[in-house]
């Protein structure tokens, strides 16, 4: 009797080959069915081989159990003692496949089709297997007949007998023999149609491709004639009910299940267009209607079924127009959609387990060498495969593809795809994710050789190999290139100069002649400079290409290069800050601003770095660009020198703002594009307020010393006004200003306004004056009497003015004043005098109203540029800014006496203290904020890309492009971002009319 609390010898043999639950398995090896082979070792060390040895064990124990007799059952074990062949794959297929495991258990003679071992039998075909499906008279019997051959295929792929693109081109097989039966029964079933029509079945996808999953959707096109003296119309309903017929066969579920769902969706007009077409119906379609995607799934079709000769017609037909897509008008659009990745319906929680359309997921692979085929097949007959790794093996040889990152490429799909294998191979279903359990993982690492810790090790390989194609494009489009024009290498196969042109083209570079010299110039040479340069230009070329003006990005590099490249930090903070390189080709590829104020002090390159890649792109604190600004100007020996340096920090910081504007609204691979457009338009609203603030400061500083010395004869104060005061500058923005002023004690007052208009015009002249850095406009055109009255006025002046000859839209004007620069308690007697004036004692009396509407009216009618659409003006258009602004200023002007909330210069923040003082529904509320804040994008965006201002989107294709790419919309996709900007101002209109126009405001 073994001691208390020891283990039996079974019990840790049975550990050491790999059972997770030694207990149960001594129970099974001890029960009657096993009695014959319980104590035989070399049954534990064929378990102890599988996958999954507990349940391969408990998977031969029901088979033994399911055996018709104790006959049956000997000579079942006895064969598996004795015929080594057997045994592996019988418990290879029983420790991986749960569900072959089941289907053993209701057809328990099936064991008998993994007994044989002859040469034909390694390497089965479609022949092979249409013997194997010969005896299937109806859906039910096909279903057996497919599963017992699937037995086969998944036996030798378990024991490594053939490779993960053997065992997909034998699914492949499979299906095309099971779609041959199938059409044989729906023949049977109306031999009338059957006599009317010729049908081909022209498989796609990746049954096409001869690369087919255990379980995945068989996507196919049919395409029927009528015979010879057969009406078309009839010949043509016919081959529909034996087309369908031949789906329903395949998909319904019956007592045993389905096979596959068959897809015929790729066929033209998808599921709206018929099921069959006569193969000129077909050719038709392509030659007028189809897009790039279309073609692209071309490249897969294969006649598998049906009638051969019509099936071969089919594609020879086609062949032309496929290889002759990328000369389309729309390639590179379309290429670029293709390009961009899909993820958005993956649900967050399940996209890094995504083995197919995840990061670095086999769709990857898959598209960008069906890309590179597209663009090369035209003239090279050997890259025509519909098979991934026979396209990218040919992509190598013929010198378009390096052939280490080929071998790369190669050696991670193939652990892919395996992985995906191994994953529906157990319940035979159709799942790309990888799943989270232990057991789950466990059985998968096990199944993929990785026996010492096969969870960890299989999460190792896994991210090893979906890191490697994250980088596929930089391998597979660009490192070429590369290589075409620096040619350091002689004697290898390269891309020649004409194939890298239409490379170029195909992803989006519209002077590829040009591209090739930048690359030339940037990359060629043995210098230490040029062998960073070929590192890093690969994957920059990439993040062009993801722009919507490649060649621009591409140009703005070597001016940024040839003007840094001698400088030993600027290709090192590239090479070795992964966010600085990323961010710079954004910066650069995003429109004309922010490279151009780059090109004046490339050094502030150095921003896009920072370790993190954020820290260098945050906005700075006004107390903090203002203390620098003022010590710059202490230094400076002129005051002429000191606003010029002024003006370099406000063009750095402009720079800084511009730079993470960018970035946070393309995204980057580490960190999402910024979903939150308020907060957006907000960071870059404040910091430019901030800039124009801190300039303005250092700007009086500098003047003020220059003339005066310490201590102007006057106090001075700048008062912020409009969209400066609101903290809602735009890049292309005016700094709207009042300027007040008061003498000092003893200080003649002529004297005193003297000084305060001399420093006023002096700051305009050197803030304007022609420099390498953007000019500061400075407009005090809302100031009393507009451009008739005095530049400054006394304090005292303001308030007599404000107090006699104030017009209504004055105090409107005055809600967005707030103190900027300057002497602050003269700056807030400057606020005290005012606040009466605009938040008025009991509010506006209805005759104020009436005017303001009838302004707004007015300015709507007057002041619209001739010729421009008012459904798409930001400023003055339907539903713009003016119209948010002018309806918030309202209800400020209404209701800001007794709600303090409202007492606030910025239209949001306004906006938001209505809503929660119940003055507007939180639905309108929410209407206006986002037209506010769209429209304030758009305008941003324009600047951004223009590098001037503007009120309209773009007219030119490429720059309204770029205006979409930074509005989160993606190639092609313009007419959707026009869309979606009149919804939004039609629905901000509505509220408009309703509270600023209407009964109820």
């Amino acid at each position: 009797m073994m001691a208390p609390g020891r283990r039996s010898s079974t019990f840790t043999r049975l550990l050491r080959h790999g059972f997770t639950d030694p207990s149960a398995a001594e129970r099974l090896l001890d029960s009657v069915e096993l009695a014959p082979m319980r104590d035989d070792p070399v049954l534990l060390d064929a378990l102890g081989a599988t996958a999954d040895p507990d349940l391969a064990l408990l998977g031969l124990v029901r088979l033994a159990e399911a055996q018709d007799g104790r006959t049956a059952r000997h000579e079942l074990l006895d064969t598996v003692i004795a015929a080594k062949p057997l045994r592996d794959r019988l418990l290879g297929v029983l420790g991986a496949s749960a569900a072959l495991g089941d289907h053993l258990i209701r057809h328990p003679r099936d064991w008998q089709a993994l007994v044989t071992y002859e040469p034909r039998d390694l390497h089965p075909g479609v022949e092979e297997f249409e013997r194997g499906l010969a005896e299937a008279t109806d859906p039910v019997s096909l279903r057996v007949a497919y599963r017992r051959c699937l037995l086969s295929i998944a036996a030798r792929d378990v024991c490594g007998t053939t490779d993960i693109a053997e065992t997909a081109a034998e699914l492949a097989d499979l299906a095309t023999a099971t779609l041959r039966a199938a059409l044989a029964i729906a023949r049977t079933a109306a031999p009338d149609d059957a006599a009317q029509c010729r049908l081909a079945v022209i498989a796609m996808g990746k049954c096409g491709g001869h690369e087919l999953n255990y379980v995945s959707d068989v996507d196919v096109i049919f395409v029927g004639e009528a015979v010879d003296g057969a009406d078309e119309g009839k010949a043509l309903r016919a081959a529909t009910r034996l087309a369908s017929h031949l789906m329903r066969i395949c998909s319904e579920t019956t007592i045993e299940g389905s096979i596959w769902p068959v897809d015929a969706n790729l066929r033209p007009e998808g599921r709206n267009g018929p099921l069959v077409r006569t193969l000129s119906s077909h050719l038709a379609y392509y030659q007028r209607w189809a897009k790039t995607w279309e073609f692209q799934a071309l490249l897969k079709a294969r006649p598998v079924a049906g009638d051969v000769e019509l099936g071969e017609e089919y594609v020879a037909a086609l062949a032309p127009l496929v290889w002759h897509a990328a000369e389309r008008e729309n390639f590179v659009v379309d290429v670029q959609k293709m390009r961009r990745r899909v993820v958005e319906n993956i649900p967050v929680a399940e996209v890094e387990r995504e083995l197919k359309l995840g990061p670095g997921g086999l769709r990857d692979v898959e598209f960008a060498v069906q890309l590179l085929q597209l663009v090369h097949g035209r003239a090279d007959t050997s890259l025509r495969s519909g098979t991934t790794l026979d396209a990218l093996n040919a992509l190598a040889a013929g010198g378009y593809v390096g052939r280490a990152d080929a071998v790369q490429l190669d050696d991670a799909y193939r652990f892919l795809r395996s992985m995906e294998h191994r994953i529906q191979l157990f319940r035979l279903r159709r799942t790309h994710l990888v799943p989270e359990s232990e057991a789950d993982l466990r059985r998968i690492g096990r199944s993929l050789g990785l026996r010492t810790d096969p969870v960890a090790e299989l999460n190792r390989e896994w991210k090893r190999h979906a890191s490697v194609v994250r980088r596929l494009h930089e391998k597979l489009f660009y490192r070429p290139l590369l290589d075409a024009v620096a040619q350091l290498a002689p004697g290898e196969s390269r891309l020649s100069i004409d194939a890298a042109r239409e490379r170029l083209v195909a992803l989006g570079y519209a002077d590829p002649a040009a591209a090739l010299r930048h690359l030339e110039a940037l990359a060629s040479g043995v210098s230490r400079k040029a062998a960073i340069q070929r590192t890093l230009l690969p994957v920059l070329l990439g993040w062009f290409a993801d722009s919507a003006n490649p060649d621009a990005g591409l140009l703005n590099f070597r001016k940024v290069s040839d003007a840094l490249g001698r400088t030993p930090w600027y290709l090192r903070l590239l090479r070795d800050e992964g966010a600085a390189a990323e961010n710079l080709a954004r910066v650069l590829s995003a429109g004309r601003l922010a490279p151009d104020l780059l090109m004046r002090a490339p050094e502030a390159v150095a921003l896009l770095g920072d370790g993190d890649g954020a820290g260098g792109l945050e906005p700075r604190e006004r107390d903090h660009l203002e203390q620098e600004i003022l010590a710059a100007v202490g230094r400076a020996g002129t005051g002429e020198q000191g606003v010029y340096a002024a003006r370099g920090v406000r063009r750095r910081e402009l720079f800084r703002t511009a730079a993470a504007d960018i970035v946070g609204s393309y995204g980057t691979e580490q960190s999402p594009a910024e979903a939150d457009q308020g907060a957006l338009v907000n960071r870059v609203g404040g910091a430019i307020s901030d800039i124009t603030a801190a300039t303005l400061a250092g700007t009086l500083r500098a003047v003020v010393r220059d003339g005066w010395g310490d201590t102007l004869p006057t106090r001075f104060a700048v008062i912020g006004m409009g969209r400066f005061g609101g903290h809602e500058l735009g890049y292309g923005s005016d700094a709207d200003v009042l300027f007040v002023h008061e003498p000092r004690e003893g200080v003649d007052e002529h004297e005193a306004a003297k000084a305060a208009n001399a420093v006023v015009s002096e700051m305009r002249r050197l803030l304007q004056a022609p420099s390498a850095d953007p000019p500061l406009l400075i407009d005090a055109d809302l100031r009393p009497e507009g451009k008739s009255g005095p530049m400054v006025r006394t304090l005292t002046s303001y308030e007599a003015y404000y107090r006699r000859w104030s017009l209504g839209w004055e105090s409107q004007a005055l809600l967005r004043a707030e103190v900027v620069a300057g002497d602050e308690e003269l700056g807030r007697r400057f606020i005290e005098l005012i606040n009466p004036l605009r938040y008025p004692a009991q509010g506006l009396g209805d005759d104020a109203v009436r005017e303001i509407r009838r302004l707004k009216a007015r300015m709507e009618s007057e002041r619209m540029p001739r010729g421009a659409d008012p459904t798409l003006h930001t400023k003055l258009g339907r539903g713009g800014l003016s119209d948010v602004e002018w309806t918030v200023q309202l209800l400020q002007l209404q209701h800001g006496w007794a709600e303090p909330g409202l007492r606030t210069t910025r239209t949001r923040e306004a906006l938001a203290a209505a809503c929660a003082a119940g003055l507007i529904a939180g639905e309108d509320a929410a209407v206006l904020d986002e037209a506010w804040v769209l429209a304030t994008r758009v305008r941003n965006a324009v600047m951004l890309v223009r590098g001037r201002a503007g009120d309209t989107f773009p007219s030119d294709g490429r720059e309204l492009g770029a205006v979409g790419r930074y509005l989160g919309y993606g190639p092609g996709h313009v007419g959707d971002m026009i869309d979606a900007y009149r919804r939004t101002t039609r629905r901000a209109r509505g509220v408009v009319d309703t509270l600023f126009y209407g009964a109820s405001v």
